[in-house]
């Protein structure tokens, strides 16, 4: 009788150092950390920032951002792929995630082998803008001045495989115009360029040009969305005004290394879904021309192999190759 109890003391010792080991601990029980594979301050790092600090609120752990800029967001992306599959590491992948396989002959991870989706967050449109002392004030101006003189007229990107500049590019294929593609190192010094008359049009962001547009600096004549937008509701599509079956937009993603167990990714989108419901994440939808998705794993990957075959065709008629 003392054996068999003794026997389930120590089973119940063991079972109970069994439970509190990590493998079996409840998640999430420490820092999770999200990468953003571009330098802080942009456009993904300010979303990525508010997914996280809301996040945390509904996680009970702190969630951090680790900015890893460098190589077409290629090193950030590597080093989750590369990490635990606990749910600790997450990714934000963004357009460039979608476009890279097609810009690079080869990349050190596979974007479908070596990542698991959690969450389509939200997407976004650019915003097509002209100085506004420019002729130009429509897409059909635009059309009809690219068409009047091939050489003439151009459009400021901020780096290669960009949504500004593939947008632009999806332009002059379908308008069947040309447009003189200029890279800049950003879209700041792209904008000052057009402010100075130096290029003619941008495909650009609404954070680096809606406070322009508002107080008259710049012109802008269309978004690039498929649908309005209620941040730009006076602004008739691309498509609509002229370009049809066009639309380029940016998106946002989480996404955890291949192999995470499907309670976390579970835990984790929902979580991602009650955060962008919050006011922070309403705000910044306005200034950032953000449309909150919230979507599940499996309608990320949908839209992600979508968004990569469509762009590959961009890409490849073009011409385009990673600088």
């Amino acid at each position: 009788m003392m054996l068999r109890y003794l026997t389930f003391i120590l089973f119940a010792i063991a079972a109970n150092a069994l439970l509190q080991s990590p493998a079996f601990a409840a998640y999430p029980d420490h820092v999770v950390k999200i990468v953003v594979p571009f330098a802080p301050g942009g456009s993904t790092d300010v979303v990525a920032r508010t997914l996280a600090q809301e996040m945390q609120k509904d996680l009970g752990v702190t969630v951090i951002i680790e900015n890893k800029p460098g190589a077409g967001t290629i090193i950030g992306t590597q080093s989750v792929a590369a990490s635990a599959p606990d749910g600790y590491t997450l990714l934000m992948a963004t357009f460039a995630n979608a476009v890279n396989p097609s810009l690079y002959s080869k990349l050190p991870y596979d974007p479908h082998k070596d990542f698991t989706p959690v969450a389509l967050v939200a997407r976004s449109f650019n915003v097509v803008v002209v100085n506004p002392a420019s002729p130009i004030k429509s897409i059909a101006d635009l059309i009809a001045a690219a068409k009047a003189d091939p050489e003439k007229l151009s459009y400021g990107t901020y780096g290669t495989g960009t949504s500004a500049h593939l947008a632009g590019e999806l332009f002059k294929h379908l308008a069947r115009v040309n447009l003189t593609t200029v890279p800049y190192k950003g879209a700041a010094p792209a904008i000052t360029d057009l402010l100075g008359c130096q290029i003619q049009v941008m495909f650009t962001t609404v954070a680096s040009c809606a406070s322009l547009v508002e107080s008259g600096q710049l012109r802008a004549i269309a978004v690039t969305s498929a649908e309005r937008s209620a941040s730009f509701a006076q602004l008739p599509t691309v498509s609509e005004a002229g370009v049809p079956g066009y639309a380029a937009e940016s998106w946002y993603g989480l996404y955890a290394p291949a192999n995470t167990p499907p309670d976390i990714i579970d835990r984790l989108n929902k979580s991602a879904a009650k955060a962008v419901q919050s006011d922070a994440f309403k705000k910044l939808g306005v200034n950032e021309g953000l449309v909150m998705v919230a979507a599940p794993p499996a309608q990320l990957d949908r839209y992600f192999s979508g968004e990569e075959a469509r762009w590959r065709k961009v890409i490849e008629d073009a011409g385009i190759k990673a600088e």
